[in-house]
């Protein structure tokens, strides 16, 4: 029994490469479902994908100059999602159109625009590699980077944690206090362009996001406190990582669709089986209502 557990659970990671893929996995899960908790509670859920989306471009224009370099790749997705960002709020502001919607149009071109780059400059291949990444082929070099970029999100996010948090309830009485809410919006969608920018090596630009959004967004059904949100879609982001590893590794799958495949199971089982507003939780208040009713009947 043990040694089937063993080479079930453990043999796998005795190969390098799958040890590095599950440091990648396990450090992008301490940061990036804390800023998926912070997105969704600011209703801001499709602006993390169009994020995504907007990294492109500069990732593309990276591999151009540099091939596979992960640090021009890199500070390109970075400069590509802060500039997307700023034209955004800047279109948003000078037409009165809602950001959102201003986010959506720049994300379309963004995606156009990136993988017109890539194939213009590289092959099928290359294409399938920026957008899906490969967990896989994760280097040192890798992991040194999403190692420091996971570090800066949670020593920032820990020292902007009240702001972030009243701002989502209160931005008015935040005001009131003398902060900035501009420069705060700001930081925050630094480390969610910084945080998916580290993530496309390993998931891709399509696919980053997932490990920030599926585990945030199934959090909320087992628990209403922020500190709970947090922690749950960090465990579940790190379950859906060392997971979805094996599974590639046994079944022979893409490692990349696995993990974000099995965040979506956690996902859509939290969503039937939750504390809080799934089906279970429905079907559970519909009943009790109709016990009462039935007692109160009689009288």
């Amino acid at each position: 029994m043990l040694d089937q557990l063993h080479a079930l659970l453990l043999a796998p990671f005795d190969y390098g490469f799958m040890r590095r893929a599950l440091v990648a996995g396990l450090a992008l899960s301490l940061a990036a479902p804390a800023l998926g908790v912070f997105l969704t509670l600011r209703g801001m859920s499709l602006i993390g994908d169009a994020m995504a989306h907007a990294i492109l471009p500069g990732v593309a224009l990276g591999f151009l100059l540099a091939g596979f370099s992960l640090p021009a790749m890199s500070l390109g997705g970075v400069f590509s999602g802060l500039m997307v960002a700023a034209l955004s709020g800047s279109v948003s502001q000078m037409t009165g159109h809602k950001e959102d919607s201003a986010m959506a149009s720049f994300y379309l071109i963004s995606l156009a625009a990136g993988v017109m780059l890539v194939s213009l400059g590289g092959s099928s291949v290359d294409l399938t590699h920026v957008l899906f990444g490969s967990i896989l082929a994760v280097n040192t070099t890798a992991l040194l980077l999403i190692a420091a970029v996971c570090s800066v999100t949670v020593a920032l996010l820990a020292a902007l944690f009240r702001a972030l948090v009243v701002e989502c309830l209160d931005p008015l009485f935040l005001r009131g206090q003398g902060a900035h809410n501009g420069l705060i919006q700001g930081v925050f969608l630094g480390l969610v362009v910084l945080n998916l920018t580290a993530g496309f090596q390993t998931l891709g630009t399509l696919m980053a996001v997932g490990l920030m959004m599926l585990p945030a967004t199934a959090a909320r059904f087992w628990s209403k406190r922020l500190e709970g949100l947090i922690g749950l879609g960090t465990l579940f982001a790190m379950f859906a990582s060392t997971g979805g590893l094996l599974l590639s590794y046994h079944l022979d799958l893409p490692s990349g669709p696995s993990i974000i495949l099995l965040a979506g199971g956690i996902y859509l089982l939290s969503a039937l089986l939750g504390r809080h507003n799934s089906l279970r939780a429905r079907l559970h208040r519909k009943a009790v209502s109709r016990e009462s009713g039935e007692e109160e009947a009689p009288a």
